[in-house]
């Protein structure tokens, strides 16, 4: 019996999506909200390969909160931070390729007055976003999971 709405793609656990070099994807002069707002989400058409984050050189808010879920940035503390004064020559101090298969990021400054500006580069897989669906409330990019939020 043949099943033909069933459609066959690559998944997550495909080990040559992530063996190749990753479609680019940039997005510059983002600015993260003080902490207390609603964070900057950063979607990605498809699962990553691999995240850069760039911070500019800050003014007086000089950690930028990096996080999975709206919640782990707000709420929780399941972020981590980016010092920006460490990037202010744009490849400085953190500003290193993660090699994380997510379809969308959430930034916060972590000062509550501050907003914080930054560059996303990501190389992104063929895998469709639609593959990270767990058991959680947004169905996408690990939400609910441990240690995401």
């Amino acid at each position: 019996m043949s099943y033909p709405d069933y459609k066959y793609g690559t998944g997550l656990s495909n080990v040559g999506s992530y063996q190749v070099s990753g479609k680019p994807f940039a997005k510059g002069g983002l600015t993260a909200p003080a902490s207390g707002s609603t964070p900057l989400k950063v979607e990605f058409p498809s699962v990553t390969r691999w995240v850069k984050v760039i911070g500019h050189e800050a003014t007086s808010a000089t950690d930028l909160r990096v996080g999975f879920s709206e919640y782990g940035v707000t709420t929780g503390s399941n972020y981590y931070r980016i010092h920006i004064s460490n990037n202010a020559n744009h490849e400085g101090g953190y500003a290193v390729p993660l090699e994380l298969k997510v379809t969308e990021l959430y930034f916060m400054s972590d000062d509550s007055i501050d907003n914080i500006d930054f560059d996303v580069v990501a190389g992104l897989t063929g895998i469709s976003v639609d593959r990270i669906n767990n058991i959680s409330p947004s169905g996408s990019n690990w939400s609910g999971s441990i240690g995401v939020g």
